[in-house]
């Protein structure tokens, strides 16, 4: 995983050097500098290809975890007229390779992301059909002068788009490199692809199945469930260098460990991973997640933190996350003292969790869901809104320290299937709402029936879901929520709709980010590519995102 960066002319022709922080400076000058400020994303190398008579410049910030020695980006066509910046994995590459070796009769990868290239001169923007993986990549070809832009279906790497007022687009993984520059500002739709020149660049969605405009029939098959995950995370140990895996103690990261434990152990009966869990003194997570890792036989390490220690990070973390999201903050600054800790172990990429919630229906909130109908369209959006949540705060967070996070429940095959089961198999029990044959069944129960021989402790595949900012410590989310509201007076709190009319900040808590936010990235256009995480209020659910504040949730001591 690494960070991209891109220029492309309006016009396809030279732009003129720019007065650029008092000074002259050249167009692959200034790229080279805003793209600086991700480099935190690819402290292995970053590489820079500029084409002045174009008016195009890529840079490329590498984190080096697949062909390590060969995978210098920018990638070039072997005739030189495609070039190309990719930030991800491309986890079929290895069987795209062995297609296009059949065709050429002789082909190998620079790395996974070099099918990009090879497959764009064969399939143009159809490409995106016969990758499967986490991506965010810009090309151009010199001869057409077209870009391509495309994003992973989920959104699981970030992809910022923007336009300067002279009309040039600008492309980055983070916002903080153009937002300077940039007037018109998005966030880059995932499942999106935009191509053409660059002053006429064309929106087409490329990810579109059944289950995000239906409500599906399909009943569960827990065999198929079990396969499909043990291929996702199979396909996600592709690594050539050291990894691990993040561990809470929660079923989600439990079974990701679980199962890359037995698949490596097919060539290695003795292998250990690497699992690592973080929280306060005497955290819940703690205690789980022990139990996991002497189950699977994990070296596992503990990192525990002080209160005030996270604290200290607030301003640094709303840089890297380049939101105020309430619940996206208190998540995330634990979790950044993890991934520098796991880091400093020599440790470039690791596998966790994320993503099981949203497709299974794992938030506590969703034991409130009136009726199955309603039940799938909330999964849908959650699922659509992943990048502005979860997969934001997972890359952003272990990217600012430069380690490499996957998330095999986002794999885009084991999506599709339990996105494709009806909802009525995966609704948690709820006494109102659905037949006496489901009541009080746990939620997330066909993940945890598919996996209940030999994969995990009893006591952990039937653990309640805590979230992650709750099961850090219960103290975690008291103190951040005190602290932050004591820097907010009252006046201000009142006003708060006046300086912010757009995504007024609801509570003292939510104001403290927003104000700090606004200093860091000032401006309509950077607040409006963020995105709340709230429960449905509308069915009876408190406003507070903790899953402590939900009325199923049980203490864990």
């Amino acid at each position: 995983m690494c960070g991209i960066f891109a220029i492309f002319s309006k016009e396809g022709q030279p732009i003129a050097p720019k007065i650029y922080h008092g000074c002259m400076h050249t167009l692959r000058e200034i790229a080279y500098r805003q793209s600086g400020k991700q480099r935190h994303r690819g402290p292995d190398d970053t590489g820079v290809k500029s084409l002045p008579e174009h008016g195009v410049v890529l840079v490329h910030e590498r984190l080096a975890v697949i062909g390590v020695e060969t995978g210098h980006q920018p990638l070039i066509s072997e005739s030189g007229d495609v070039l190309l910046v990719a930030n991800g994995e491309i986890y079929n590459y290895l069987e795209q390779s062995l297609e296009i070796a059949k065709k050429r009769g002789h082909y190998k990868p620079k790395s996974d992301c070099n099918v990009i290239v090879e497959l764009y001169e064969e399939y143009g923007e159809e490409l995106v059909q016969y990758i499967t993986g986490m991506f965010a990549f810009a090309l151009y070809d010199k001869r057409t002068k077209n870009i391509m832009i495309a994003r992973d279906p989920f959104g699981i790497i970030p992809l910022y788009i923007g336009e300067d007022i002279d009309g040039n687009i600008w492309v980055a993984s983070e916002m903080k490199c153009i937002v300077e520059f940039c007037p018109k500002l998005e966030m880059f739709t995932p499942g999106e692809l935009r191509v053409g020149p660059a002053n006429n660049l064309k929106r087409k969605k490329y990810f579109k199945e059944f289950w995000i405009e239906h409500i599906p029939t399909q009943d569960v098959d827990l065999s198929i469930l079990r396969l499909k995950f043990e291929s996702a995370v199979r396909s996600h140990l592709q690594c050539d260098v050291p990894f691990g895996a993040l561990l809470s103690g929660g079923v989600d990261s439990s079974l990701v460990a679980s199962i890359a434990t037995k698949l490596r152990r097919e060539r290695d009966p003795n292998y250990r991973l690497r699992t690592f869990s973080v929280g306060l003194r005497h955290a819940p997570d703690f205690k789980a997640a022990k139990l996991v890792a002497d189950y699977i036989g994990s070296y596992h390490s503990e990192i525990v933190f002080e209160i005030e220690d996270a604290l200290d990070g607030i301003r640094d973390i709303i840089y890297y996350l380049e939101t105020y999201d309430v619940t996206t903050v208190r998540c995330s600054l634990p979790m950044l003292l993890l991934a520098r800790h796991i880091k400093s172990t020599g440790i470039k990429m690791i596998l966790s969790g994320e993503g099981a919630d949203e497709i299974f229906g794992g938030y506590l909130y969703f034991f409130q869901a009136p009726n199955p109908v309603e039940f799938h369209e909330e999964l849908v959006k959650r699922v659509e809104q992943l990048h502005l949540s979860d997969c934001l705060r997972a890359n952003k967070v272990t990217m600012a320290k430069g380690l490499e996070l996957r998330v095999p429940f986002l794999d885009t095959s084991f999506v599709n299937y339990v996105m494709s089961v009806r909802p009525e198999d995966k609704m948690p029990g709820n006494q109102n709402q659905i037949s006496n044959v489901q009541k009080n069944r746990i939620e997330k129960h066909i993940l945890r029936a598919a996996f209940a021989n030999n994969y995990l402790p009893h006591e952990v595949l039937w653990r309640q879901k805590e979230q992650f900012s709750d099961g850090v410590g219960y103290d975690w989310i008291d103190s951040i929520r005190s602290v932050a509201s004591s820097h907010i007076t009252d006046e201000q709190f009142a006003t708060a709709s006046q300086r912010f009319p757009i995504n007024t900040p609801t509570t003292k808590e939510a104001l403290y980010y927003r104000t700090i936010f606004e200093e860091i990235f000032p401006g309509n256009a950077a607040a409006e590519t963020v995105k709340r995480w709230v429960p449905r209020m509308d069915w009876g659910c408190p406003e507070d995102p903790s899953g402590r504040a939900q009325a199923v949730h049980q203490v864990h001591q």
